[in-house]
């Protein structure tokens, strides 16, 4: 996690740097050709010759980049790397759009839910973006808080067992929420543990499990409770380590007469007619 003093001095490219160092070396060729346009001049222009503004996981491009500067996300996205979710791993604009969609929600009718935590960089980052504390609204947090569950991942996802790994952070994120009302820490598998809490109406549904059958599961469970306008985040949608996922949302978007934004971060939106 880097510090707001040395986020602020070192520019953006070195930072995407320093982050891919302390991630290793088995890295996609996407993120190693994003690297290259970062820092090579001559790789780094676009469109007219313009520089690229972001170069950043998996995404690069020239065009209008200031919400990297607004104060308030930048008090958030703080928030969120305390938690060390992503352990250094620079993915600011992804982050940006969950706080778009967290915001929208706060607009819309229901609680909000994810289903896939980990040590809760996402949900802590909304509690800072938003004014969700005093609003009404309540935050559920689903997640096993230790990795994959073996029950639940196909033959053919079994070997993001090896590209992933998640220590036991139950009490690091209970830590992190504690003394705020508003969140309900739900510790187990999805979606055995969804029918554990009573949910009427959902805003916001962050999906991020990694895996196919828990992700669907927690879709169709919630669908009919989604209010109006409210907003699913797919974190893995475009993600081509996760093409199962993407095939199997769009299977489920085709069923509900709906289709998924997908986005150049790698997330995939549907939105509740």
């Amino acid at each position: 996690m880097l510090s707001p003093i040395i986020r602020a001095i070192l520019p953006d490219r070195f930072r995407l740097l320093l982050g891919i160092a302390r991630r290793g070396s088995t890295l996609p060729l996407a993120e190693l050709t994003a690297l290259r346009v970062s820092l090579d001049g001559r790789g780094g222009q676009g469109m007219h010759g313009q520089q690229f503004r972001f170069a950043e996981d998996g995404l690069s491009t020239i065009h209008n980049c200031d919400f990297l500067e607004d104060p308030r996300f930048q008090r958030a996205l703080s928030c969120a790397e305390k938690t060390d979710s992503w352990h250094g791993w620079p993915m600011r604009w992804r982050a940006y759009i969950v706080c778009w969609c967290a915001e929208w929600a706060m607009h819309v009718p229901g609680d909000f839910v994810e289903c896939g935590v980990n040590k809760g960089g996402y949900a802590r980052m909304i509690l800072e973006y938003v004014t969700f504390e005093t609003s009404g609204k309540r935050m559920f947090l689903f997640d096993t808080f230790r990795g994959f569950s073996d029950t639940h991942l196909l033959p053919e996802e079994q070997h993001l067992k090896e590209s992933y790994s998640y220590p036991d952070c139950l009490t690091a994120v209970k830590r992190t929420f504690s003394g705020l009302r508003s969140v309900d820490i739900v510790p187990g598998t999805v979606p055995e543990t969804l029918a554990m809490r009573t949910i009427e109406h959902c805003a916001y549904l962050s999906i991020d499990m990694n895996c196919v059958q828990p992700e669907i599961a927690a879709a169709e469970y919630f669908w009919d409770k989604m209010s109006s306008g409210g907003v699913i985040v797919l974190d893995d949608y475009g993600q081509t380590a996760h093409i199962a996922q993407k095939l199997a949302f769009d299977d489920f978007a085709r069923a509900r007469g709906v289709s998924i934004l997908c986005l150049p971060t790698s997330q995939g939106l549907i939105f509740k007619p």
